[in-house]
C-alpha cells in the first residue's frame, strides 16, 4: 500500500501513465475498426451486445496478460532461427494474427465488391444470428489476442510499474467501449467509408506481418497515413453532400 502512496505521489509516474493512456487508446483503433466491420454484419439487435462482449473480452484478456507479465517478456526471445534471423513466439503470433486480417479484410472487400452476400429477411437474419454472432466473438477473439500481446509488451518498454499498466488498460478500454457505438454506427451509415476501414485492416496486417518477420514500421507513418485517408474521404463526403441533387 505505501509502495502505491509513493508512486501516486510521484510526477514521473503520472507523466507514464498519461503517455500509456494515449498510447492504449491509440494502439486501440486497429481493434475498434476490426470490432466495428464485424459487428455491423450482424442483425442490429445483436450489434451492441456483440461490440460489449468483444471489448469485454479484449479488457480481460490485457488484464489476464499483465498478471503473468514475466511470460509475456519470455515471448520475444527466439525460439529458432530462420537465415540468421531469431524468431520469437511473439514474432509468430504477429505474424499469424496479421496474416488472418489481411484473409479477413480482403475476403470481406470481395463481398463488397462482387455483391456475393445474398439478401436475407428477417427469419433469416434470425436464423443466422446465434452461429454469426458466435463466429464474430471467436474472431474477434482471435485479434484480441494479437493485439492485446502487442500492446502489453510496448508497455512493459514504457514503464516498470504494473499498477500504471493496470490503469491506463483499463482507461483505454474503458474509451474504446464509449466510442465503440459511434464509430460503428457511422462506417455503417457510410459505406465508402467501410471500403477505407478495410483498407487500414490490410495495411495493419501487412504491419503486423513486416513486424514479426523483423521489420519495425514506425506507428507514427501508419497513423499518419489512415489520418490523412480519412481527411480525404470527409472532404468526399462534404462535396457529394453540397452536389446539386439533379
Amino acid at each position: 500500500m505505501d509502495s502505491l502512496m509513493d508512486l501516486a505521489r510521484d510526477p514521473s509516474a503520472w507523466a507514464a501513465l498519461a503517455t500509456l493512456i494515449a498510447m492504449e487508446v491509440v494502439l486501440g483503433i486497429d481493434n475498434l475498426i476490426f470490432i466495428s466491420i464485424l459487428t455491423n454484419k450482424l442483425p442490429e439487435n445483436t450489434r451492441e451486445k456483440a461490440r460489449r462482449i468483444g471489448i469485454g473480452l479484449a479488457l480481460i484478456l490485457r488484464l489476464g496478460l499483465l498478471a503473468t507479465i514475466a511470460i509475456i517478456v519470455s515471448l520475444t526471445e527466439p525460439v529458432f532461427t530462420i537465415f540468421g534471423k531469431g524468431i520469437s513466439w511473439r514474432d509468430l503470433i504477429l505474424i499469424a494474427g496479421g496474416a488472418f486480417l489481411v484473409w479477413k479484410a480482403t475476403r470481406e472487400i470481395h463481398q463488397h465488391v462482387a455483391h456475393d452476400e445474398p439478401e436475407h429477411g428477417e427469419e433469416g437474419m434470425t436464423a443466422r444470428a446465434v452461429p454469426g454472432f458466435a463466429a464474430a466473438i471467436g474472431q474477434i477473439l482471435i485479434l484480441d489476442i494479437v493485439f492485446s500481446i502487442d500492446s502489453i509488451i510496448t508497455a512493459v518498454g514504457m514503464t516498470d510499474h504494473v499498477p500504471i499498466m493496470f490503469v491506463a488498460v483499463i482507461v483505454a478500454v474503458t474509451v474504446m467501449l464509449f466510442a465503440a457505438g459511434p464509430l460503428a454506427n457511422f462506417i455503417n451509415r457510410n459505406p465508402t467509408i467501410v471500403m477505407l476501414a478495410l483498407a487500414f485492416l490490410i495495411m495493419i496486417g501487412m504491419t503486423l506481418i513486416a513486424d514479426g518477420l523483423g521489420h519495425h514500421v514506425p506507428k507514427g507513418y501508419i497513423y499518419t497515413a489512415m489520418a490523412f485517408s480519412v481527411a480525404v474521404e470527409a472532404l468526399n463526403m462534404l462535396a457529394r453532400r453540397r452536389k446539386p441533387k439533379h
